[in-house]
């Protein structure tokens, strides 16, 4: 069930966390991470890019609300929503790329579609 991961880390650094990676996968297209942080960024990702696919004044502001960059806000509404206009859902894809070296935690690669 996504949203019940704790990832280690106080609600309030969690919070912060996700809200950084998503505006980072929105910005760039594809990050590189854990796979289980990669299951938490993909479920709040595709809740933005849904809210940006609705395009109003209420989507706006809870799109600008969680997002951490208003260019990047823009480009959910312009760029990344309108092409998903015909698509209900899986908007992202996770790549398993093996284990990182040092700690050996299952590294991924989340990436838009």
């Amino acid at each position: 069930m996504p949203g019940t991961r704790k990832l280690g880390r106080p609600s309030d650094h969690r919070k912060a966390m996700l809200r950084a990676m998503v505006t980072f996968l929105l910005e760039n297209g594809k990050i590189e991470t854990t796979v289980t942080r990669a299951k938490e960024v993909r479920a709040e990702a595709e809740k933005m890019i849904t809210l940006g696919k609705a395009n109003t004044l209420h989507t706006k502001r809870q799109v600008l609300a969680y997002v951490t960059k208003e260019d990047v806000a823009k480009k959910v509404f312009d760029e990344i929503a309108p092409k998903y206009a015909d698509k209900n859902g899986g908007y992202t894809r996770i790549y398993k790329i093996g284990p990182r070296r040092g700690d050996a935690a299952e590294m991924a690669i989340i990436e838009l579609v």
